[in-house]
């Protein structure tokens, strides 16, 4: 919708928007060390940057306000309240690289991989990868401008673009630097999360890429696309408009909810199966050309370098992965027996095939069960039934994508890539099971 038409945003406004603007007004002089505070103060409650009005009859909890009767019959349980919390009693949650880096730097939050079952991940537990810390964004003044080569250059408003048609998909969005521990080795302490956290599942809905480039009319001899980000660190990443016109599009809401700050509201870009640093976040600007515009993280950065001096460039897609999360390090078993080794696998080139486990270092495998619905470029869970018999046991999992493609071990992943790779770390993960339970890292740093 061009920006001549564009409707009036008090009009229009979608819903969870006009939610925000009930109550007080909460609009004027909200500095950005005050909104965090405040968020802060309220359990993290926020619309759109802004904090949501609380109301008297139904308080926000914390954790502290919990009390756990011995008797949970012998007393009335806890009145309604504004926002769901988790049991006590279940503690998952997001690991930061640094947590004592001052606001706006660089950093990531690791998904807790091994307290999660089914696929999809709750939005609070994402992973998060940011180059200039989270921007907060007012979606009123917000546009996205396409231009280049198009027959008409346009801005679009959040509202413009709700009114377009949508889809709804579950995808994986994978850092393309996830798992690269796997690259020199790790640490024997290493965790599911710490080593292959920043990988997450979500349901997105938004405008399919095809609609706006139908609406501006593509020059015929534009093949790429830049798009750039509103956040401090103005990303960019070119992206082929064949990529494009398949299956991109620009999400709005995330698992039922608009698209949370640290995912880029209020809208981002969403590239099914690819790195996630072309997947912009708070996206403000789309270019069309003929050539890739080599930015500064396709070029200096998200290249891999490989042993012969060459450099491998434009590398999308994230190849066929898979992880054991239970068991795992700091998810032990408490004795011999049957158990369940339950974990994900995930491909960016389509469906997962075949997941196979091997609880004695690769000697010999078996075939897991994939769990419901197995979607392109998402993962998928699988369980395979265990019984172990209390000795020390090496376990591996091993995914097999649609194309035919086979995970590779660490060994033959090192063969052709050296240790001085950085991205795409896609080897077999080994996990050291003790017999008291415990597990590690089976790829140690000597």
């Amino acid at each position: 919708m061009a920006a001549a038409h564009r409707p009036d945003p008090e009009r229009y406004a979608p819903p969870h928007i006009e939610a925000a603007r009930t109550g007080s007004d909460l609009r004027r002089g909200l500095s950005r060390r005050g909104f965090l505070a405040s968020a802060a103060a309220a359990g993290g409650a926020y619309f759109l940057g802004r904090l949501a009005p609380a109301s008297a009859q139904t308080p926000t909890l914390s954790d502290a306000d919990i009390v756990v009767p011995d008797d949970p019959t012998s007393i009335l349980g806890m009145s309604l309240s504004q926002r769901g919390l988790r049991s006590p009693f279940v503690h998952a949650q997001r690991l930061i690289n640094d947590p004592d880096a001052p606001l706006g730097v660089a950093g990531w939050t690791f998904s807790p991989l091994q307290d999660l079952e089914g696929i999809v991940t709750p939005s609070d537990l994402h992973f998060e990868r940011h180059h200039a810390g989270v921007a907060m964004i007012d979606p009123t003044e917000h546009r996205l401008v396409v231009h280049g080569m198009v027959d008409q250059a346009k801005q679009y408003t959040l509202w413009d673009l709700e009114r377009m048609p949508q889809e709804s998909h579950i995808y994986f969005v994978e850092c393309s630097g996830n798992s690269l521990a796997g690259y020199p080795g790790g640490a024997a302490d290493d965790t599911a999360q710490s080593i292959h956290g920043l990988v997450s599942t979500s349901e997105w809905v938004g405008v399919p890429m095809r609609e706006i480039i139908e609406d501006v009319g593509l020059d015929p001899s534009s093949t790429w696309a830049l798009f750039e980000g509103a956040d401090a660190a103005v990303m960019t990443r070119s992206v082929p408009v064949e990529k494009l016109i398949d299956d991109a599009f620009i999400a709005l809401y995330q698992n039922g909810e608009p698209i949370r700050p640290a995912q880029g509201y209020p809208m981002r870009l969403v590239l099914p199966g690819w790195e996630g640093n072309m997947q912009i976040k708070w996206l403000r600007r789309i270019e069309f050309g003929d050539a890739p515009f080599q930015t500064k993280e396709e070029t200096r950065h998200y290249t891999d370098r490989l042993p012969d001096g060459r450099a491998r460039q434009f590398t999308y897609a994230m190849e066929a992965k898979s992880v054991i999360t239970r068991p795992s390090p700091g998810r032990g078993l408490a004795g011999a027996g049957q158990w369940t080794i339950s974990g994900i696998a995930w491909s960016g080139r389509g469906r997962i095939e075949r997941v196979e486990v091997s609880t004695d270092d690769g000697n010999t495998w078996e075939d897991a069960t994939l769990l419901g619905e197995n979607l392109p470029r998402s993962t998928v869970r699988f369980h395979y039934p265990w019984e172990w018999d209390g000795e020390e046991a090496v376990l591996m999992s091993r995914a097999t994508d649609e194309t035919g493609y086979v995970q590779p071990t660490r060994e033959a992943l090192l063969d052709v890539r050296g240790e001085g790779y950085t991205y795409h770390y896609n080897g077999i993960q080994t996990w050291r099971l003790h017999s008291d339970g415990t597990l590690s890292n089976g790829y140690v740093d000597a």
